[in-house]
């Protein structure tokens, strides 16, 4: 557990349905840590639309991934996750939709994200101390995604522009690519999906993953939400 390079916080589905047709989809087993067999859809080319985000599973995004600061440790990291996630609600939302977020495709939160939001500020927040700051090249490369002033300042306090009141949930399903293009595979894709999504969508639990040498993500731990 200590050789990962990075650790974050995520939102994984429970084992189930949806889990499973994640790792089939994305061609990656975040639980399990392996490679999982892509379904055979008629003129898709699955393994190239899902390459990009395949080595981080199915997952949406609650802490972003950050390096261990120093001074502290795995054992410290895994034990302050727990004490926070023991503290703090589950999360209730309306449902998940299926959606293309430009030139990609995502799984959103419909309704009011509110409570999600607050849940994902309290981690960023809560574990702060164990995020070594960013590097030079690493800000630098952020930068060049052409950051709002407060996006700035967000990636300047917590190493990352898209938390806090920038936070915007999502479980990416495939790489960018051209967005009729995105929307033809939204449509074929929602049939198959539609019945695997949660309606309402409660978040119980939240996930400690880590990134091993290859650059691809591992579930480490699976804490509930139990406050």
């Amino acid at each position: 557990m200590t050789n990962f390079k990075r650790f974050a916080i995520y939102y994984a589905p429970e084992p189930g349905p949806l889990a499973e047709f994640g790792a089939n989809w994305l061609g990656w087993d975040l639980a399990h840590g392996i490679p999982a067999p892509h379904p055979h859809m008629d003129g898709l080319d699955i393994p190239a639309l899902t390459a990009t985000p395949r080595k981080y599973g199915l997952h949406g995004t609650v802490k972003p991934p950050f390096v261990l600061a120093q001074g502290t440790d795995f054992p410290a990291l895994a034990q302050a996750t727990e004490t926070l996630c023991a503290r703090l609600p589950a999360a209730t939302l309306d449902g998940l939709a299926l959606t293309r977020l430009g030139g990609f495709l995502a799984l959103t939160v419909t309704g009011d994200t509110a409570a999600l939001s607050a849940l994902a500020a309290q981690v960023v927040e809560g574990l702060d101390s164990f995020r070594a700051p960013p590097s030079d090249a690493e800000l630098a490369r952020r930068r060049k995604a052409n950051l709002s002033p407060q996006q700035d300042t967000l990636l300047t306090r917590w190493g990352y522009p898209y938390v806090m009141e920038e936070f915007r949930f999502h479980i990416t399903l495939t790489g960018k690519m051209p967005r009729d293009t995105a929307e033809t595979i939204r449509q074929r894709l929602e049939p198959i999906a539609r019945p695997l999504l949660p309606n309402p969508f409660t978040v119980t639990s939240l996930c400690l993953v880590g990134e091993d040498e290859n650059g691809m993500f591992h579930l480490i731990h699976r804490y509930a939400l139990s406050g």
